[in-house]
């Protein structure tokens, strides 16, 4: 068996502006969209570049497709490297996100931040400030531990 693409497929109670907001946080454009007459969102993609699609549609209760606000939450994190995670970060925030975690430096050698945005998901946007191992990442995470800062 050969996978070729994984796509994620976010259900949203608003999908015109989560379109709006991801479009205008992520600076990504709509390749299409197909609406129901009532306006319903059936689906949507996103393009993040390079072939990365983002889908997204309004809740179908009646086929159980409920978003992350319906259900009280999610277990997902949508993890999203980027040239200045500081500043996209700042656009979403700005744009209507609620802030989880400033962005800063990460023992993976990464510099992120943590952000829901106004339709429940939760993004971890980031940006490499060095190139690191396995075994270096795991060094640095047990050394966590070993300090008490996890």
């Amino acid at each position: 068996m050969a996978i070729h693409e994984l796509f994620p497929y976010l259900c949203v109670d608003n999908a015109g502006a989560a379109i709006d907001f991801y479009c205008k946080v992520f600076e990504v454009k709509e390749i299409f969209r197909l609406t129901e007459p009532s306006g319903r969102i059936g689906h949507a993609e996103l393009d993040f570049h390079n072939g990365a699609i983002l889908m997204l549609s309004d809740e179908f209760a009646e086929y159980n497709i409920h978003s992350a606000r319906t259900l009280g939450g999610t277990a997902v994190t949508l993890h999203l490297h980027v040239d200045d995670a500081d500043a996209v970060v700042a656009r979403a925030v700005e744009a209507g996100a609620t802030l989880d975690m400033a962005p800063q430096d990460q023992f993976y050698g990464e510099r992120s931040g943590v952000f829901r945005d106004p339709f429940g998901h939760r993004w971890n946007v980031g940006h490499s400030i060095e190139k690191l191992t396995p075994e270096e990442m795991q060094r640095r995470y047990t050394a966590m531990f070993d300090s008490g800062g996890a």
